[in-house]
């Protein structure tokens, strides 16, 4: 993780390999492709009460999403532990602003509360 601009990010490496396996390139590209698919792209699942509320957040600010339900979908396992390997956090949501992975709920919350989400939506 490294912090800029007073947001934190999480640094995504394209070449990852987890515990010697290898992770199936054309999965990798499709979670790639499902990041940069819009400007706000939410990882969640459908049973997952953080992810409402980051949703919830993002419906305040009167922004629009790209939501991603991992379990309503037969690769969502693979997807999640994807999305581990690339930003350090296995867990929903994962939440992206223009390729940038801000995080979870909490990271979401704190620039929510903090004004800061708000701005960093503005494009």
């Amino acid at each position: 993780m490294f912090k800029f601009s007073n947001y934190f990010f999480f640094k995504r490496d394209s070449s990852i390999s987890s515990k010697g396996d290898t992770i199936n390139s054309p999965k990798l590209a499709l979670v790639k492709q499902m990041i940069k698919s819009d400007k706000i792209v939410i990882f969640s699942k459908s049973y997952c009460i953080y992810c409402k509320m980051v949703k919830e957040l993002f419906d305040k600010c009167d922004a629009q999403y790209t939501e991603y339900v991992l379990d309503s979908r037969e690769d969502g396992e693979e997807i999640q532990k994807i999305l581990g390997d690339l930003t350090g956090a296995s867990t929903v949501p994962r939440v992206f602003v223009n390729e940038k992975c801000l995080g979870g709920r909490a990271e979401c919350k704190h620039l929510y509360d903090s004004g800061k989400l708000k701005k960093l939506l503005i494009f």
